[in-house]
C-alpha cells in the first residue's frame, strides 16, 4: 500500500459499537495532530452493519428480527460508506486511522489501495483474487472474499474493510451482502478447504500495508 510508518494494533475480539468509539476517538487525535497513523486488526462478535444509506440497506436484511436474535446477531447502523454487511468470528476487520494528506487525497485511489491489500494477501496464501468493474471489493472469480466501506472526514480514514478467513458464510444468508444479489461471498479457509491460521493472515495484511 506504500504508506508512511503506521502503528499496528492488534485488538482480538471487540464489540462493535466499542470499536466505533475507539474510532472516533483515534480520528480525532490524528486530525489534531495528536497521533500518527494507526491501524486496527480486529474481529467482532456476530453483527449486520448498515451503511450511511441505512433506509436502502434495510431492504436487504433477509432474517427476521426474531430470527437475528435467535442467533445473537446484534444490527448497528453506522456512518460507513456501502449497503449491509456482515461482522463476526473468523473475519480479519482492518481500520485504519489515516490521514490522507498531504499527497494521497484520491478517494478511488484509497479505495484501490484497500483492495490490493486483500488481493496480494490471498496471492500469499496461493490463491488468486482480483476486481470486478464497478464494483468494489476483493474477488475470487464471482465471490468476494473480502469487503470495503469507509468513511472519510477531512482527509482522515476511519472504517475500512472485512477480510473472510475461516468466516461462517452462512451468516451470510442472513442479508444481501453489499446489495448485491448476483454474486456470492467465500472466505480463504473455504478456498483452500483448512481452517487458516489468524495470526499469519494478520501478518501478512500489515505486511502489505507496510511495502
Amino acid at each position: 500500500m506504500a504508506v508512511r510508518s503506521i502503528e499496528v494494533r492488534r485488538l482480538g475480539t471487540v464489540a462493535y459499537g466499542e470499536a466505533l468509539e475507539l474510532q472516533r476517538s483515534l480520528a480525532e487525535e490524528r486530525r489534531a495532530g495528536l497521533t500518527g497513523d494507526v491501524l486496527l486488526l480486529l474481529q467482532h462478535p456476530h453483527v449486520i452493519t448498515l451503511g450511511a444509506r441505512s433506509h436502502a440497506a434495510r431492504s436487504n436484511i433477509i432474517a427476521t428480527p426474531t430470527r437475528l436474535q435467535q442467533l445473537g446477531v446484534e444490527l448497528c447502523e453506522t456512518s460507513r460508506g456501502g449497503d449491509v454487511t456482515y461482522h463476526g468470528p473468523g473475519q480479519i476487520v482492518a481500520y485504519p486511522i489515516f490521514d490522507l494528506r498531504p499527497d494521497r487525497q484520491d478517494v478511488y485511489r484509497y479505495v484501490r489501495d484497500l483492495e490490493e491489500v486483500m488481493i496480494r494477501t490471498t496471492a500469499a496464501f496461493g490463491v488468486g483474487a482480483g476486481r470486478i468493474e464497478g464494483l468494489t471489493g476483493a474477488w475470487v472469480a464471482a465471490d468476494k472474499i473480502g469487503a470495503i466501506g469507509i468513511r472519510i472526514s477531512r482527509w482522515v480514514t476511519s472504517h475500512g474493510f472485512a477480510y473472510n478467513v475461516n468466516t461462517n458464510l452462512e451468516y451470510f444468508n442472513l442479508i444481501v451482502p453489499c446489495g448485491i444479489r448476483d454474486h456470492g461471498v467465500t472466505s480463504l479457509g473455504r478456498l483452500l478447504g483448512r481452517e487458516v491460521p489468524m495470526r499469519a493472515v494478520e501478518d501478512e495484511v500489515v505486511r502489505q500495508f507496510e511495502t
